[in-house]
């Protein structure tokens, strides 16, 4: 397994504010939580090298003793590991990344509940369109089955998919990829290099910051205003940084679940066009809205695709489990893309790519499990409206989960003091660059309504232990502090 190494400048600005001067815990301590926390919070991924004692002491203004017993603490705590030439990589402690993440029996509460999961059970016809797949099978033996671009019965049926949503589309602009993730993996290793800039919405899906940073592309966050996309702040910065390219969530924005209005879409594509900065528009929550359809693609505006670039996935709609995607653009950018991916493997799944040709050509959406998601969303704001009225949430007009606003910047602290109580969250940071987003929490609703319940309760209970003994003007530091000593 390779191994990333975070400098002091990156570690930094990921630490924040990690130190309470007013407080009589020792520094080594404070420092060997700040640390924990990212970790925790995936802001600091794992098998990840931290700069050496020397080097990070130098860098945070501390004696390379103070960093040495920090990490020292971390290495006996199990996050951290010293390898011969490979100084200390981040880990979890064993037993942690084991541990079950099933479903929460609500009677039983030992159980434990993760709660950061925005994703469905396999929809039906899943079952029937991989019958239907394996018997089309014995037609595709006679090839190779390496086909990097996809096969063409697949193509087709996505660029089919396009043209009912309203925008004209050829099979050759189409690239069957191993998910949204791997199609945004090549369009990142095409597109930039390292030090290179992209301009991201922000808050944003979190994998898509860490394959950034991973690269060595450097993120420039577009904050959201409380009300759609700030199309005079992304324009502002695709003029004045030069990024190498843009990456939107136009459709049941994850983590908000906000969805661009066709006047914000031509503007972006507008904008994009003047700075002749290309457009990552990325459509795997598309076909979940709750409240309305979505709007026409983003890519009707440009459907040569030289401009906006699509991706789409089969995970959220279809299933998790196949993990089919695929890239709109044009067709040169298919094709080089096609000899990029020659390089990192061959082919996306036969059976799979068949299966999801099956369901798109079948139209499969949410059909019922809309309801379904309607009345959990509906659910959880009456929850968390009852139980915990302080917080501030909007009901999202689709996606998987709502973005709650917290009173205070304590999101860290809450998520680690919830899991003590048997319950995992995603704070806000994940979702954000820098350490922003404390304030904030993502919390899908795609659980049953009796889990709901319980997870509700458990916050309630991570809420209450908080700021029991909290003095008010504390910064989110100290709370995570106080947070560590509670648990």
């Amino acid at each position: 397994m390779s191994t990333s190494l975070l400098r002091p400048p990156s570690l930094l600005r990921l630490l924040g504010a990690w130190r309470a001067q007013d407080s009589a815990e020792p520094a080594y301590r404070q420092l060997a939580q700040a640390l924990r926390m990212l970790v925790l919070d995936g802001r600091v991924g794992l098998n990840v090298r931290l700069p050496g004692e020397r080097e990070l002491a130098a860098a945070l203004g501390l004696s390379r003793t103070t960093v040495a017993a920090a990490f020292d603490r971390l290495r006996d705590e199990g996050f951290l590991e010293s390898r011969q030439g490979s100084g200390s990589v981040t880990r979890l402690p064993t037993g942690r990344a084991e541990t079950p993440l099933a479903e929460i029996d609500p009677v039983d509460g030992g159980n434990f509940l993760n709660w950061t999961h925005a994703a469905l059970p396999a929809a039906p016809g899943v079952a029937r369109a991989y019958g239907h797949a394996v018997e089309a099978l014995p037609a595709y033996l006679g090839d190779l089955g390496y086909d990097p671009f996809g096969l063409m019965v697949l193509r087709r049926a996505i660029a089919a998919q396009y043209e009912r949503r309203g925008c004209p589309t050829s099979p050759d602009q189409i690239m069957v990829t191993n998910g949204a993730q791997q199609g945004f993996s090549l369009l990142l290793k095409w597109l930039a290099g390292p030090g290179d800039r992209a301009v991201i919405d922000h808050p944003t899906y979190h994998n898509v910051i860490q394959a950034l940073q991973r690269a060595h592309v450097v993120p420039v966050p577009v904050g959201l205003p409380r009300q759609g996309w700030d199309i005079d702040a992304m324009e502002a910065a695709f003029r004045q940084t030069a990024p190498r390219f843009a990456y939107v969530i136009a459709d049941f924005h994850n983590p908000t679940g906000r969805s661009m209005d066709p006047a914000t879409r031509r503007a972006l594509v507008a904008a994009a066009a003047r700075t002749h900065t290309p457009l990552i528009i990325d459509e795997t929550m598309v076909a979940m809205g709750l409240d309305f359809a979505p709007p026409p693609p983003m890519a009707m505006h440009d459907p040569s695709g030289r401009q906006v670039i699509s991706l789409g996935s089969a995970s959220k709609i279809f299933w998790g489990g196949l993990r089919v995607g695929w890239i709109r653009a044009d067709a040169q950018t298919v094709a080089a893309l096609g000899r990029l991916r020659t390089t990192m493997d061959m082919a996306s799944p036969v059976v799979e790519q068949l299966a999801v040709a099956q369901l798109i050509d079948a139209d499969v959406g949410l059909g019922a499990r809309a309801d379904v998601l309607r009345s959990r969303r509906d659910h959880l704001l009456g929850l968390i409206e009852r139980h915990l009225p302080h917080w501030r949430v909007e009901s999202p007009a689709g996606g998987l989960s709502l973005w709650a606003e917290l009173p205070r910047a304590e999101a860290t602290a809450l998520a680690a003091l919830a899991e003590s109580l048997g319950v995992r969250i995603a704070a806000g940071p994940r979702f954000g660059v820098g350490g922003a987003f404390e304030r904030f929490l993502r919390l899908p609703f795609t659980l049953d309504e009796a889990q709901l319940q319980a997870g509700v309760d458990r916050l309630v209970e991570a809420d209450a232990r908080l700021h029991a003994r909290m003095p008010k003007g504390r910064d989110s530091l100290a709370l995570a502090l106080e947070a560590d000593r509670l648990i």
